[in-house]
């Protein structure tokens, strides 16, 4: 068949763009725009091989093999197929396992069942070999592409350049297209406009600021409490010594024995955050209101939640910050009581424990969670809420705009 068909390895290509960029290996240290990045590769494709694409495949490893959001946007783009080996940590790295065997065989498959005329393969290992030698034996041509090396040497196996048909170097300035160093200010995307409902979920009072008497507190508190007074007098965030402490932390406090600082009976965990301990008048009556809430689940009927889940797959990329919109937007357009949304409205920045346990469950199945021993980051899940919030004040303050405006 004349058309092309482009093999990448992830692993070889953002690690050699890293380190041609930022002068080490790690992806941690790269923004990557992947609409403009696969762009670029097909059109290159198409013009050394002077072929029609079919089809790039993007080779990649993820912990238990579970997509990341990068690979949940890139699977669902036009003439792209996500492979998902597995990433393992090991002597504080990480390893890709399985990748090179995948591209082997889809390489060899391809090959064998004339499905292309021409392959580009974007790679370094040499582990390689034999199925470029089996694809060559089948009589199609073999495109190596290799990026620009950091030092000017080779960053590919040699026997690997041997044997390929035709070799191009991906240099810096095709690189600088799609891919930028984040130590050097660069993005590939417009820059996000900066999200303050974040920074309303971190600046929400806390005790020191709420209480009065706060001055007067036996200094052994001060070790559970999450901010101290800096020389100006201004409010300074001190690390608790066990980092942020969790609901369970904070109820321990409250145990028989246990010398804690005096809260009054109100005083309720801010889940939104939780590390800390804020006032709210009418304690009993919020936690009434908020455990009458309805979950999402209660609100969604069979039909819907097939419709979702297709939605999740296809169009729902990952991003913490979407998740908590998409989830926000599903619990208001199948409210049945406008009522609901209004008490919810009233609780911000503290999302209802019920209500945040099923968002954060919604947020761990795009893999959020895959990096840190299941347990969602606090970045993140600042971010999730932060969205989910987002979302809600746009629909209320839409509800509440004067007609006309």
């Amino acid at each position: 068949m004349d058309r092309c068909i482009v093999l990448v390895d992830a692993g070889y290509l953002l690690g050699a763009a890293a380190s041609l960029l930022a002068g080490e290996p790690s992806r941690s240290r790269i923004t990557v725009d992947h609409a403009a990045l696969i762009q670029g590769l097909r059109e290159r494709a198409e013009s050394d091989t002077e072929r029609p694409l079919l089809r790039i495949y993007w080779f990649d490893g993820a912990p238990d093999r579970v997509p990341q959001p990068e690979h949940r946007r890139l699977r669902v783009m036009p003439r792209v197929t996500v492979r998902l080996g597995a990433l393992t940590r090991s002597d504080g790295r990480w390893a890709q396992k399985g990748v090179d065997a995948a591209m082997h065989a889809e390489l060899t498959e391809l090959a064998r069942n004339r499905a292309c005329s021409d392959v580009v393969l974007v790679t370094g290992d040499g582990d390689l070999l034999p199925g470029m030698m089996a694809a060559k034996e089948h009589g199609v041509a073999v495109h190596l592409w290799a990026v620009q090396a950091a030092d000017g040497d080779y960053n590919q196996s040699e026997d690997l350049v041997a044997e390929a048909d035709e070799r191009r170097v991906l240099d810096r300035a095709w690189i600088t297209k799609a891919v930028r160093a984040k130590d050097l200010g660069g993005i590939c995307a417009p820059q996000p406009v900066p999200r303050p409902e974040i920074a309303a979920i971190l600046s929400a009072p806390l005790p020191d600021s709420s209480l009065t008497g706060a001055a007067e507190r036996p200094s052994e508190a001060a070790e559970h409490s999450p901010v101290a007074e800096s020389q100006n007098g201004a409010e300074e965030r001190v690390p608790a010594p066990k980092g942020v402490p969790t609901p369970k932390d904070l109820a321990a406090l409250r145990a028989p024995g246990v010398q804690a600082p005096q809260h009054p009976a109100s005083a309720t965990l801010r889940w939104s955050s939780d590390k800390g301990w804020i006032e709210r008048p009418g304690g009993a009556t919020e936690s009434t209101e908020a455990a009458a809430l309805p979950t999402l689940a209660q609100l969604t009927s069979a039909e819907q939640r097939w419709a979702d889940r297709e939605e999740d797959i296809t169009t729902v990329g990952g991003d913490p910050y979407e998740v908590g919109q998409v989830f926000a937007r599903r619990w208001m357009e199948r409210l049945t009581d406008p009522s609901h949304l209004q008490k919810l409205s009233t609780m911000y920045p503290r999302v209802p424990h019920r209500v945040d346990g099923e968002l954060l469950r919604y947020a761990a199945r795009f893999g959020l969670l895959a990096h840190k021993d299941d347990q969602i980051d606090e970045h993140d899940r600042y971010a999730i809420r932060a969205g989910f919030w987002r979302e809600i004040d746009v629909r209320t303050a839409a509800e509440h705009a004067p007609a006309g405006e």
